[in-house]
């Protein structure tokens, strides 16, 4: 008989591991600029956050009473991709977390809607390209979050197993995938979403060093 597959921790990005508002929030102010429109407060980015690089151009252009462009799209990816890790740091006490989960034979994934290339770009630049088991990135997979089956397809390229998986997430899309594949979602109440987002978790964690206990006792 197979051994059992490892458990595995399927972590959101943005908000989750890492707080990239500050270099979305300068690529965002960046294209409203050669538009000739002025910038945006944090807050108005944080909200704008989680459901993909288009969605966060349609918000933002809509927000300044801009029509949507796929030439604005192409021009905002280019910069950022260029620029994503300026500013962008791991949240606080994320790597000693990921270190723990690692110590205790938890295997590692990402399962985000930001694209694969912006994604490998933070990874390489804040060390760590090759922690994960699979990116799933949101333009990896035909569909993604909240779709399930973008959860699902992380899963098993990371070779897991859902019955043996966890999400976290600070997104009601987390929440959502996590519903939808059937696994439990940890809320990581550190990030960009708002409680109400919570609805339907199996846990609100206040920080990261809290993972490593909840998620034991969610997988077995």
């Amino acid at each position: 008989m197979a051994p059992p597959a490892p458990p595995l921790a399927v972590f959101d990005l943005d908000g989750t591991l890492v707080d990239s508002a500050p270099d979305l929030h300068a690529a965002l102010d960046r294209l409203m600029a050669a538009e000739g429109r002025p910038g945006f407060a944090r807050a108005e980015v944080t909200a704008m956050i989680g459901d993909g690089v288009r969605v966060l151009v349609e918000r933002a252009s809509a927000a300044r009473a801009l029509p949507f462009t796929e030439a604005r799209l192409v021009a905002f990816s280019t910069d950022y991709t260029a620029r994503a890790a300026e500013a962008t740091r791991l949240f606080p006490g994320i790597a000693a977390t990921l270190a723990a989960l690692e110590a205790a034979g938890w295997r590692l994934a990402i399962c985000t809607n930001k694209p694969v290339a912006a994604t490998e770009t933070l990874l390489a630049v804040l060390g760590l390209k090759g922690r994960f088991a699979a990116v799933g990135g949101g333009d990896s997979f035909p569909m993604r979050k909240p779709d399930p089956g973008h959860l699902l397809a992380t899963i098993a390229a990371a070779g897991g197993a859902p019955q043996r998986a966890a999400m976290i997430g600070d997104h009601r899309n987390d929440v959502e995938a996590a519903l939808g594949a059937g696994l439990p979602c940890i809320f990581a109440a550190w990030g960009y979403g708002a409680p109400a987002m919570a609805a339907g978790a199996a846990g609100i964690a206040a920080s990261p060093e809290a993972l490593p206990g909840m998620l034991a006792l969610l997988v077995r």
